[in-house]
Formats: C-alpha cells, sequence, structure tokens
C-alpha cells in the first residue's frame, strides 16, 4: 500500500470512527442521564445506555441512506454491517472502564465523575474501534459500504 492510500485509509478510519463515538456518546450519555435521575440500578442503567448508543450509531449511519431513497432493508443492512463492530467495541470498553471505576456508577449527574468516567471508556476504546474500522475498510467493508451507497 502506498504512502496516499495509507493516508486515506487512515482519513477514513478516524472518520467512521469519529462516527461511532459521536453515535455512542450521545446514546451513553443520555442513557445513563435517564437512568440515573429515575434511580435505576447499574445493569438496568448499563442496558438502557448501551441500547440507546447502538440506537443512536445506527440512526446517524441510517438517516442520509434513508435520506438517499434507498429501500429500508438496505439501509437496516449496511448501517448494521457499518457499525455494529465498532460500536460493540466502544460499548464493551466504555461501560468495563465506568463499572472499574471506583465509585463511578453511584456518581449523580451533577459529579465530575459521572462524566469523566464515560469519558475516559470512550478514550481507551477509541484506538480498538479506529483499528476494527481500519481493519473493515481495507477489506471494503464496515463504513466503505455506507460509502458506495452515497455514490448512488
Amino acid at each position: 500500500m502506498v504512502h496516499g492510500q495509507r493516508d486515506s485509509l487512515n482519513r477514513l478510519a478516524v472518520s467512521a470512527t469519529n462516527h461511532c463515538l459521536t453515535g455512542c456518546v450521545i446514546g451513553e450519555v443520555l442513557g445513563m442521564a435517564i437512568a440515573t435521575a429515575l434511580g435505576w440500578g447499574n445493569l438496568a442503567q448499563i442496558a438502557l445506555a448501551v441500547g440507546l448508543a447502538y440506537c443512536f450509531g445506527f440512526g446517524l449511519t441510517a438517516w442520509p441512506l434513508i435520506r438517499a431513497g434507498l429501500p429500508l432493508r438496505t439501509v437496516v443492512f449496511t448501517a448494521l454491517a457499518a457499525d455494529t463492530i465498532s460500536i460493540t467495541i466502544m460499548e464493551g470498553i466504555d461501560n468495563l472502564t465506568v463499572v472499574l471505576i471506583p465509585e463511578a456508577m453511584d456518581a449523580g449527574l451533577a459529579d465530575a465523575l459521572f462524566y469523566g468516567s464515560i469519558a475516559a471508556g470512550f478514550a481507551i476504546a477509541y484506538p480498538f474501534a479506529f483499528l476494527a474500522n481500519r481493519y473493515l475498510l481495507a477489506r471494503g467493508k464496515g463504513h466503505a459500504v455506507v460509502h458506495q451507497h452515497h455514490a448512488h
């Protein structure tokens, strides 16, 4: 692979990872905030946060495809192919980090620890998601599938 192709691949992988990060952060913070405000237990809190992270992550990928007029089946399969691995990596590492940081699961919405632990988890997860996205893009998978549909 020549230098320009590697740089281009890295830029695409950063873009795909930033896209994933955006959906995960929105879902994770919203889910944790809702569950914390409602006084839910840790398992329910994590389940809601992860569920919303997947919804927002897939939604951010699906929306432009829907606007492009692609059939729903294509939109769903493309979003799943593009984001499942990256979101799973982000969410797995982020939630493990939050669980392992002492008192993070008990932090309130006004506590810096609440947001800091989530941010730390995503900071740790980012390079792993980047590598996964780069690997998939190099093989014409992941967000490469989304870019194929943008060309239509």
